[in-house]
């Protein structure tokens, strides 16, 4: 195997390993914490968050949450170092909670939303777990679930006193434990120093930046994080993440315009339903990611709205973000290739991220990349120790355009035999997307050859045939409906298909 180093964004023809070097380098300087406590003193009055049920919360409320909760808990014995089980409805209570938890010193773990109570239970498992968080209807579970008797119980309950005086957490200091989503076996924990968060934190902000007073309808957790360290309002979902496919589009947009939404933070899928209704007029920004968007999606989203701004970011929960890429920056020459099935543009890596291609898989590695898993044995699929580096391997396939853009493949390892030779199923999927009547679609192995899957319009199959043995794919098989990932509703869930189809 040969790894070019390239400070440029040119890749030699033919090339198959290479590396793009964006940025090296950290320093810590600050904290989400401080940067919350910044935020605070600069807008006190603004509202920091507007929950589901419309509720506010401004940012100087929140501070005084968050410290009135650290001076409850650190009555109740929680200490630096303690871990603790956190299950509580998305609303002000829960960011009030991380921040008093972290100004304690201690670890939040956080269980896989997408598992349900089976991710609750493998994530009480954890070692050293010694407290459960709760608040709401997850307060039963506490003698529900006999993983969580031995623990002690915390509850959001209004406290009184100041928050206590100590020293802030060191970078190195394990803020949050998450999990990755189980698909390819049981869920993987993942640590994210403080240091982490704060370079996380300074890689998505410039993406977010605005110098106006921005209200930004927030889908993904992390990214209320990061707008409640830049002092910008997060309006919360008010429908359940886990339920999207029973999400009406027009209770999408009712919430959007009600709550003057100005941009949207969302996944794929939820795009899918905001093509289908009215977009409201305060709305001139959507960042979308979580899952691949594909170019008719994108063409859907901005048909007629030259005045709406669209961004697809690329990341994963080992590394977020790692690409990304304006939508009015595609020219047609891409659009071209997407449709000839060359892959799918992810844009440009983002500042602070050292990218390289190995043997076609993308890897990563940076202050904000996850350098190993909780379980060390768990590193040895996914981590390269090469030079004092540590790269993250992706699973995704992919290479760097001439222009330093990254384009995906698919997922490593997941070719497929057609007549002219292996062939990575996503970009055939990227450019079947494109043809008339598909919604979805998915390219599969069988026992009597590769099959392209599609949900769509039946009336259309003997087009897409003709087009399936174009790119020399011998069957075409229409479904009411492919199955989609839980988290998102973003990804083709395929064990879940590979059931459907047999």
């Amino acid at each position: 195997m040969k790894i070019i180093f390239l400070h440029c964004a040119a890749r030699p023809k033919g090339q198959k390993s290479f590396v793009v070097m964006v940025c090296s380098g950290w320093f810590w300087m600050t904290s989400l914490l401080s940067d919350f406590a910044a935020a605070v003193a600069r807008h006190p009055e603004r509202i920091a968050i507007v929950d589901g049920k419309g509720r506010e919360v401004s940012f100087a409320q929140l501070k005084s949450r968050a410290d009135a909760l650290a001076s409850g808990w650190h009555r109740r014995g929680i200490r630096k170092g303690d871990r603790v089980l956190l299950a509580m409805p998305l609303d002000a209570d829960l960011y009030a909670a991380l921040a008093a938890l972290w100004s304690l010193g201690a670890t939040v773990v956080l269980p896989e939303p997408a598992m349900g109570l089976a991710g609750l239970r493998h994530a009480a498992k954890l070692g050293g777990v010694s407290a459960f968080c709760s608040g709401g209807a997850f307060g039963l579970l506490k003698f529900a679930l006999p993983e969580l008797w031995p623990l002690r119980h915390l509850r959001p309950k209004q406290s009184r006193g100041t928050r206590p005086d100590l020293p802030a957490p060191d970078a190195d200091d394990i803020a949050l434990i998450s999990f990755t989503s189980g698909t390819s076996g049981l869920p993987k924990a993942i640590p994210r120093s403080h240091g982490f968060l704060d370079a996380q934190h300074r890689a998505i902000a410039p993406m977010l930046h605005s110098d106006a007073p921005e209200r930004d309808l927030v889908s993904f957790p992390v990214f209320v994080l990061i707008n409640i360290a830049s002092g910008r309002t997060s309006i919360l979902p008010n429908w359940k993440m886990s339920r999207l496919s029973r999400l009406q589009p027009a209770t999408l947009a009712q919430w959007l315009a009600r709550q003057s939404v100005t941009r949207a933070l969302m996944p794929p899928s939820l795009c899918e339903k905001l093509v289908e209704t009215a977009i409201p007029a305060t709305l001139h920004t959507i960042f979308t990611g979580g899952g691949p968007v594909f170019p008719d999606l994108m063409r859907r989203l901005t048909a007629g709205k030259k005045d709406l701004r669209l961004v697809c970011v690329y990341g994963s929960t080992e590394a977020e973000p790692i690409a990304h890429l304006d939508a009015a920056d595609i020219s047609a020459d891409d659009n071209r290739r997407m449709t000839e099935g060359k892959g799918l543009l992810v844009g440009q890596p983002v500042a602070g991220l050292d990218l390289r291609v190995v043997d076609d898989e993308v890897q990563v590695a940076g202050a904000h990349v996850n350098s190993g898993y909780l379980d060390p044995a768990h590193d040895v699929e996914n981590k390269v120790h090469d030079g004092g580096v540590i790269w993250h391997r992706t699973g995704d396939a992919g290479y760097v355009d001439a222009q330093g853009r990254l384009w995906l493949l698919g997922r490593s390892g997941t070719e497929v035999d057609l007549p002219q030779g292996p062939s990575f199923p996503f970009p055939i999927e990227v450019a079947a997307r494109g043809w008339e009547g598909v919604t979805r679609c998915a390219l599969i192995e069988t026992a009597a050859g590769a099959c392209l899957v599609v949900e769509g319009d039946a009336r259309c199959l003997a087009d897409w045939q003709a087009q399936a043995a174009r790119l020399g794919i011998p069957k075409v098989m229409q479904v009411a409906n492919i199955p989609m990932d839980k988290r998102h509703a973003s990804k083709i869930d395929s064990a879940a298909l590979a059931r459907l189809v047999v």
